[in-house]
């Protein structure tokens, strides 16, 4: 299978030395988290008073939801009624409440901002839905959402910033200071090991210390550092406990082994033992009364802690310094935050709707990504073409479903977009025959998936798809797929037989048009897959997670069945996920994660160490130099990736430990730095239940994807 064409990509497999010449090498500048307006202490101290003027009843009051979507506030004690809402990818506006915006803008979906890898971008999108978040009076944005892609049909991928921990972990520290920048709180979801929503309400996650460390949390941990204000907990049993009611996922994980001291809720109707819950260390239960279309057995009173924590008391099976400590983490973020000190609702945030259609642009023209291309792209706007159009969401805009879906507004479609570069060159047709097929000089065919939160959705198209695809490619050498999915989708049956492929995602309400750019020329591709593409299912580390006799599904009937047997699925594979496992099992993808293509070509040389050698704990600063030799301005991902050559315990091959996305003007030549920092060289010890870096050598790997590496060089790690 051709994946890189002469006409696209051309890099220059280089020797590297590991020690320095004589140029300066520059260090990373420290990120910056976010700072709340009030301190920890003194917030906590303004908590502590207000909680001392506050009754039994009113304490127990607040540790529940009120109105499906707010906490409960008192006017006597100046304390606001927070308005939380959904979601990373912009405002999903409830139509059915009061004082709603009448408009958000509908950016691409978090895991097209992860195909970017560009972090500025990442707090730019952010702060534009914070802001959109301040106009609609909106507390709490309930994102983002951060679970690893571990499997292709989980439903809710797309709402989430792929495989890769470190990748993810680094968008993610950017989106929490640019949404909190803003004065609205970031909540962090779901936690944790909630990679599937097959009947996730009894989808038990069976997983080790060292997996939840190393693959998991990162992320999390990220976020936290970052500043993030909230964490909420997922559907799922963790090691065979709902995590809303786990002691070891909250107290344990969450505040004991993260830090996270701010506060933490159930995401809606996930707890069921509310003894459990007010002493797991939980201290808001979401949406804390039951829900009237759910069946009764998702309805029971004692599920819910406004109804159930006085009995509790009475009964001396929790104590009121357990309703104290709820109370007091609640309203300490809230003072912290500064929400009793200003309004939630800030109307000049309006003015700034059109700079967030820019964001929302700018994130769709670097999120596509060009996975193919047979001297295909791009399409000459002047020349002697017809471009025939065709697929499922030619005219309507692709997009996932349940919590995370935002509507949007002035919506571009793939046909309007290209329709006004190319004018009448394009043509839409819905069911073209063969004779339209063979006589357009393209086609493009674009189809995708609707995934969603609630169940799974299958690695592989309809055959009706697949069949389509092939007869098309079949009369028209110039065929070209788009595909926009939440995750990867099997293509093998027709990848090798079309002209071009690019993945676009679920692209918001104006990401088209930075498709119809990328087809033109206009726009030069840049994002790289933040996913691996398996060629079939099997292929995956979370093949076989469905019961034997059961089989996927569509709607919310089964999602609510709490009365179903516990599944549990076994995290088998351990550390070995995405490119962690291909490698380990020398099972070649069909695209390789970090894959991506480019118009102009690049080349890598002279990378270069600081140090021939460091000792454990000590940072090594690494660059290399990287040169745009095409006829195009582009903008190019590196990426770091570390191996250890020397472990006692089994590692990846390779993993990945830095990045940096960079413009580079046609014919110039640009130095990348890195600094690579005592945690990319560790593992999570089950013994010590610490990072470890072991003395050793080991192998600093510099490329465009986690399967081409071009240089490398080795450094030596000593006692301290």
């Amino acid at each position: 299978m051709k994946r890189i064409t002469p006409f696209l990509v051309a890099f220059i497999l280089l020797g590297a030395c590991s020690q320095s010449n004589d140029q300066e090498f520059k260090t990373d500048t420290p990120f910056q988290p976010f700072q709340p307006p009030i301190n920890y202490n003194d917030a906590r101290a303004q908590a502590i008073k207000i909680l001392a003027q506050m009754t039994m009843d009113e304490r127990i009051s607040m540790i529940g939801g009120y109105n499906t979507f707010f906490t409960k506030g008192f006017e006597k004690f100046n304390v606001p009624a927070m308005y939380l809402s959904d979601a990373t990818q912009g405002v999903n506006i409830r139509s059915h409440l009061d004082d709603q915006l009448q408009k958000s803008v509908a950016f691409p979906s978090p895991i097209a901002l992860a195909s970017t890898w560009n972090k500025e971008l990442a707090g730019n999108y952010a702060k534009s839905i914070g802001e959109e978040c301040r106009a609609g009076e909106i507390a709490i944005l309930l994102g983002p959402g951060m679970n690893i892609y571990r499997i292709a049909q989980n439903g809710r991928n797309f709402e989430y910033f792929g495989e890769d921990p470190y990748l993810v972990a680094r968008m993610i520290e950017n989106y929490v200071v640019g949404m909190q920048s803003t004065g609205t709180m970031a909540t962090l979801k779901h936690f944790v090991a909630n990679n599937t929503d097959y009947k996730r309400r009894t989808s038990n996650s069976v997983v080790d210390k060292r997996t939840l460390h190393e693959i998991y949390l990162p992320a999390f941990e990220a976020g936290i550092d970052a500043g993030a204000m909230a964490v909420m907990t997922s559907y799922n049993l963790v090691n065979g406990e709902y995590a809303g009611q786990n002691k070891d996922v909250i107290t344990g994980l969450l505040r004991h082994d993260l830090g996270f001291k701010w506060l933490v809720m159930s995401d809606w109707w996930s707890v069921y033992d509310a003894e459990k819950v007010i002493k797991s260390g939980l201290d808001l239960d979401m949406p804390g009364e039951p829900r009237a279309e759910y069946p009764e057995y998702m309805k029971k009173e004692e599920f819910f802690l406004r109804f159930t924590a006085k009995p509790l008391l009475e009964e001396g099976k929790v104590q009121e310094e357990d309703i104290n400590r709820m109370v007091t983490n609640i309203l300490t973020t809230e003072i912290a935050m500064g929400l009793l000190e200003r309004p939630i609702k800030d109307s000049t945030y309006f003015d700034n709707f059109d700079q967030h259609v820019e964001v929302a642009l700018q994130t769709g023209r670097e999120s596509i990504v060009l996975l193919k291309n047979d001297h295909i792209l791009p399409i000459d706007t002047t020349g002697k073409i017809s471009i025939l159009l065709t697929g499922e969401y030619s005219n309507i805009i692709p997009h996932g479903g349940g919590a995370a879906e935002v509507a949007g507004y002035d919506h571009v479609t793939m046909l309007t977009a290209l329709k006004e570069i190319y004018g009448e060159k394009v043509t839409y047709i819905e069911n073209p025959t063969d004779e339209d097929i063979k006589t357009y000089s393209h086609v493009i065919y674009c189809t995708g998936t609707f995934d969603s939160e609630g169940w799974d959705k299958s690695f592989d198209f309809s055959e009706k798809i697949n069949t389509e695809i092939k007869h098309i490619a079949s009369l028209n050498k110039n065929t070209i797929v788009s595909v926009s999915s939440g995750s990867g989708m099997n293509m093998t049956a027709w990848n090798d037989e079309i002209a071009g492929l690019l993945y676009s995602w679920y692209p918001g309400q104006i990401g088209f048009k930075g498709f119809a750019e990328i087809i033109a020329g206009i726009t030069n591709p840049s994002a790289k897959l933040p996913i691996t593409i398996e060629k079939k299912f099997e292929d995956s580390p979370g093949y076989g997670y469905i019961p034997e006799g059961q089989e996927l599904y569509t709607g919310w009937d089964q999602d609510h069945r709490i009365i179903d047997p516990i599944n549990d699925i076994k995290y088998e594979e351990d550390i070995f996920v995405g490119y962690r496992w291909y490698e380990h099992k020398a099972i070649e993808p069909l695209y390789a994660f970090g894959f991506g293509l480019s118009y102009t070509k690049y080349e890598y040389s002279n990378l270069q160490l600081e140090n021939k050698s460091i000792k454990a704990g000590e940072n090594l600063n690494i660059k290399v130099d990287v040169k745009n030799t095409g006829t195009m301005d582009g903008k190019e991902i590196v990426q770091v990736y570390v191996r250890d050559l020397d472990s006692s315990v089994e590692r990846p091959t390779k993993e990945l430990k830095g990045f940096k996305k960079v413009s580079i003007a046609a014919g110039d030549k640009q130095t990348v730095y890195f600094t690579l920092s005592k945690r990319d060289f560790a593992y999570w010890d089950v013994e010590t239940e610490d990072w470890n870096i072991e003395p050793g050598q080991f192998e600093i790997l510099v490329g465009t994807a986690s399967n081409n590496i071009l240089a490398s060089a080795k450094i030596d790690v000593t006692n301290e």
